[in-house]
């Protein structure tokens, strides 16, 4: 701390602030209150961000520096746990730097991101490139009494070595500067990459200019286009917006095809305009400067590299599960395209089923075949209403207490903030906060995010997450009605707090959500199912305008179409992932991602009914960052493991059985990465995950 104080006074470049607006700054002052202390989003202003991240930087910079050039030898202690404390100032920070980025962007914050994201990853670098820390690791990694350490601390040692590793600590010094030079260009490329893509979905509409425009939709979606325009400043009746939440009700419901393939194109061409925003030279020199540091880490493909850690292992493993649910998938797609077209028929309509027509017609298809209207459900999906039943789905299962917290600041007032507590004890886990409406500077989806790590070591540290969704906000007064696939997705993501909710490890390391990458969707995916369960229908799925819960006819008819449409889902993901994967298999060519998008598609049989759920200029998943980059078929992989751990319950007394809850609880949702992920699963099941459980949970015949 001295070293950087007397920077500061300096007129330190690095610093770039005096030591008073330093010692000023909000955003470097620790999270007081209650709840082990909460982000102060009242007092945050953007200008405060540059001197506050560039302090908290040079900051960790120094706290690693200290544990490298330790003069005494290398223990668990002074080493390993050492390692544990740095960097809290940057990450709380950083914490609310991403808050910003994602939920409230704005022309005045994108330079910062700009500048700060190259940095980010310098810093990254700057420890896992660190000969003297590593030689510190690696001397406690092959020590003669590790086994005197815990079984966490052993893991802890093993993932800091591991990780190491995978970041290139191997490398001589000349290839390290060389993966460093890239991580910071790529850095400056996936900013670029959110901001194009962010800037064309708030910029971007179809406008409803006559009633006629707004044929098929329901009072409610009426009002939600007409409020957007207003948002736009338009003279228009209405509009759809470029974002999922806005575009899929209109693709369901509208009469109007013409309109329907006009807000399609729209949707689906984001950051593929040929324009400012055009995202494919950007992917072009990504995927080329990934492959070229894979090529330096020692692997023959980024795709290789990224999935070296993971539970797949290598790119073969991925692509088989991949292409072995695909042909059956893309099966039951002509058998639902079929009924389609023969509803166009009986219509007189003159045309083949296209992309902008799947959603419309598969609404008239579920009505023919099971008596189901979704409109009719979405009468019953009340937002807060769900969001109660989500609550007391985690009671049951994991005994947690949501209460609301109303003394804690937060960025916009639509956020509210919620306390969790054990419902047994009494004790705080942490905290949760929800953003569930779209708005301008908002990012599209839904995501979670973790303010703050839970730890043990170090302190008694609760954990703060939140889930963030785009949902249209309803009008004054009136309850916001989600589809059912929107409240799939609610729980979801609820899945993912939970997972930071429920850890219980000492080491922040090892926490919550950072685990293997196909593993992390399991805890998030499995919880989807009790959306379903009669318990959350019967209680929670209220009608809007009477309040009576769901009958039990429609109830009965949701079950009935429970496979409805699953290989249009299926589909629509597994050509984005492997699209994802195949572009991070082919080494060091030179790709032009229009081109080999629809080669690739074509070559795997796409049907020319459906798109990619992402686009390979909008895809978000693989472009904004090095997270997901080949690795979507996370979500599928996630998917075997989540539905034979469900059937665990339905083999049991049902999916409220106390007794599974215990297991998944204490091997899933509570141990973060304690042990290895197989592992874990298998202490749960007693075995290994069967892809028939898969099979079954989507209707589709078995796997030979």
């Amino acid at each position: 701390m001295k070293k950087i104080m007397t920077a500061i006074l300096m007129g330190s470049a690095i610093l770039g602030a005096n030591a008073q607006n330093i010692k000023d700054n909000p955003l470097l002052k620790d999270w007081k209150g209650n709840y082990g202390g909460v982000p102060a989003f009242n007092e945050y202003k953007i200008s405060d961000f540059k001197p506050a991240m560039e302090f908290a930087m040079q900051e960790k910079l120094n706290e690693i520096e200290a544990i490298a050039n330790n003069p005494k030898a290398a223990t668990f202690k002074n080493t390993i746990e050492a390692l544990e404390k740095t960097g809290k100032k940057l990450s709380r920070v950083s914490a609310v730097y991403g808050i910003y980025s994602s939920n409230i962007n704005s022309p005045e914050f994108e330079p910062i991101e700009n500048e700060m994201e190259p940095k980010l990853a310098s810093i990254s670098d700057k420890l896992y490139q660190n000969t003297k820390l590593f030689k510190r690791i690696q001397t406690v990694y092959n020590a003669k009494d590790k086994s005197k350490l815990t079984k966490e601390q052993q893991r802890l040692v093993k993932v800091y070595y591991d990780e190491f590793v995978y970041r290139g600590a191997k490398l001589d010094a000349k290839t390290k500067a060389k993966v460093s030079e890239i991580n910071q260009k790529l850095a400056g490329l996936y900013i670029k990459f959110s901001q194009n893509l962010l800037a064309e979905e708030n910029n971007q509409f179809v406008e409803l200019k006559s009633n006629d425009d707004f044929a098929g939709l329901s009072d409610e979606l009426k009002n939600a286009a007409i409020a957007s325009a207003k948002d736009h400043k338009l003279s228009s009746l209405g509009c759809v917006s470029n974002t999922r939440s806005s575009v899929e009700p209109f693709l369901t419901y509208s009469s109007n095809r013409g309109l329907r393939e006009k807000v399609w194109r729209m949707f689906v061409n984001r950051g593929d305009n040929a324009n400012a925003q055009d995202n494919n030279a950007g992917i072009t020199e990504i995927l080329k400067l990934r492959a070229e540091r894979a090529k330096l880490m020692g692997y023959k493909s980024h795709a290789d590299w990224k999935l070296s850690n993971t539970m797949a292992k290598n790119p073969q493993n991925a692509m088989k599960l991949m292409l072995d649910i695909w042909k059956p998938a893309i099966a039951q797609v002509k058998v639902e395209v079929a009924d389609m077209q023969n509803i166009v028929n009986k219509e007189n309509g003159n045309f083949k089923i296209e992309p902008w027509d799947y959603r419309y017609y598969a609404e008239k298809v579920r009505i023919e075949k099971y008596d189901l209207d979704q409109n009719e459900v979405k009468q019953y999906l009340q937002l807060d209403k769900l969001k109660e039943g989500m609550f007391w789905v985690a009671g049951e299962l994991f005994d947690l207490k949501f209460i609301p917290a109303n003394n804690v600041p937060v960025y916009l007032e639509d956020v509210t903030v919620y306390e969790v507590v054990n419902k047994t004890t009494g004790k705080n886990v942490g905290l949760w906060y929800f953003d569930p409406y779209a708005r301008k500077g908002k990012r599209s989806g839904a995501w979670m995010n973790e303010y703050r790590t839970q730890e043990r070591f170090n302190g008694n540290v609760p954990t703060i997450v939140s889930n963030n969704a785009n949902f249209i906000k309803g009008a004054q007064g009136e309850p916001v009605l989600i589809s059912w696939d929107d409240a799939s997705t609610l729980f979801h993501e609820f899945g993912h707090a939970l997972h930071g909710l429920c850890s219980n490890v000492n080491y922040p390391l090892l926490a919550g959500t950072n685990v293997a990458r196909d593993y992390v969707e399991f805890p998030s995916q499995i919880l989807e199912h009790w959306l379903s369960t009669p318990e959350v229908l019967k209680n929670y799925a209220l009608n809007a305008k009477t309040n009576q819960p769901m009958p039990q006819l429609l109830l009965d008819k949701i079950e009935k179409a429970s496979h409805f449409n699953e290989g249009f889902n299926t589909v629509e993901l597994i050509s984005s992932a492997l699209i994802d994967m195949k572009l991070h298999m082919e080494g060091n060519k030179t790709i032009n991602p229009d081109e080999f998008e629809r080669t690739t598609l074509a070559e795997l049989n796409m049907p020319s009914e459906i798109v990619m759920r992402h686009r390979t200029p909008q895809f978000g998943h693989i472009f904004s960052s090095d997270e997901y980059s080949a690795g979507y078929y996370s979500y599928l992989w996630a998917d075997v493991i989540c539905a034979d751990a469900y059937e665990a319950f339905t083999e049991a007394k049902g999916p409220y059985d106390k007794e599974v809850a215990k297991r998944l609880l204490k091997y899933v949702f509570s141990s973060g990465n304690t042990t290895d992920q197989g592992d874990a699963f298998r202490s749960f099941r007693g075995r290994d995950a069967k892809v028939d459980a898969l099979m079954r949970s989507k209707g589709f015949p078995m796997v030979k």
